[in-house]
C-alpha cells in the first residue's frame, strides 16, 4: 500500500505519517530523512547530495526521484510506504508514478490546515538536528535542548520566523496546488481536518483508507 500524505508545514503530517506506518507496517518515506541518510551512508547517491547541499544549490528533481527509488527498492519497503513532503510538485508525482506504475499509490491524504494556525505552529516548533525529530517549544526536550530519542541538539529552526514561513506557504501554494488537482483528477484525493487532536485526524484519515479498501 502506497499512501501520499498533502498539507502545509505544520499540519502534522510527521506525527500522521509514523502512526500509519506503526499501524499497517509501512516505511515513512520523508525527503529530508532521505537526503539525510544518503549523506551519512556515503552511497554514491548520497556523495551527490552532498556536493550539491555544500554548493549551497538545490536538490534536483532527478536527484530526489532517484533517492526515492534506490530507498522503495529495500527490503523494508516491500509493503508499502507513506509519502511525506514527496512528491512536492506534479514533475516528482509523474516520476513517482513511473517508479511504482500509476495504480499503485492508493490513496492521496490532503491535511487542510488555515495559514494562521501554520505560522502559530512552525513558530513554536523546535527540530533535533541528529535525527529529525520535531516538538514544541514546551516539550521537556525543546526546554532541555537535548533530544530524548538520539540525544541530539535541539533548535529551533532559521527559517521558522514569520516572515519565512509566509514565503513557503506562497511556494506551497505555487508548487503543491497542482499536484492536489493532479489527484483530485484521478479521484485518489481525501481531505481531512488537520485543526483537531491528533487522534481525531487519525480517524479520519483511516477512514478515507477504509473506503478505498485500504485499511
Amino acid at each position: 500500500m502506497y499512501v501520499v500524505l498533502l498539507g502545509k508545514q505544520g499540519a502534522g503530517k510527521g506525527t500522521q505519517s509514523e502512526l500509519l506506518c506503526a499501524r499497517h507496517g509501512l516505511v515513512h518515506l520523508s525527503t529530508g530523512d532521505i537526503l539525510r541518510a544518503a549523506v551519512r551512508a556515503g552511497s554514491d547517491l548520497g556523495h551527490e547530495v552532498s556536493r550539491v547541499l555544500e554548493a549551497g544549490e538545490l536538490v534536483s528533481d532527478d536527484l530526489v526521484n532517484r533517492l526515492v527509488e534506490e530507498r522503495l527498492a529495500a527490503p523494508d519497503a516491500a509493503a508499502g510506504a507513506v509519502f511525506d513532503g514527496y512528491p512536492r510538485t506534479r514533475g516528482q508525482a509523474e516520476a513517482l508514478d513511473a517508479i511504482l506504475a500509476p495504480e499503485a499509490i492508493g490513496v492521496c491524504v490532503l491535511v487542510e490546515l488555515p495559514d494562521g494556525l501554520v505560522v502559530e505552529r512552525l513558530s513554536a516548533r523546535r527540530v533535533c538536528e541528529g535525527c529529525g525529530t520535531t516538538y514544541t517549544a514546551t516539550d521537556p526536550s525543546a526546554v532541555s535542548g537535548v533530544c530524548e530519542r538520539c540525544g541530539g541538539r535541539v533548535v529551533q529552526r532559521a527559517d521558522d520566523t514569520p516572515e519565512a514561513i509566509g514565503a513557503r506557504l506562497a511556494a506551497y501554494d505555487r508548487d503543491t496546488r497542482p499536484l492536489i488537482d493532479f489527484y483530485d483528477a484521478r479521484r485518489l484525493l481525501a481531505t481531512v481536518d488537520g485543526d483537531r487532536p491528533v487522534a481525531e485526524v487519525q480517524a479520519s484519515i483511516e477512514a478515507a483508507l477504509a473506503a478505498r479498501g485500504l485499511a
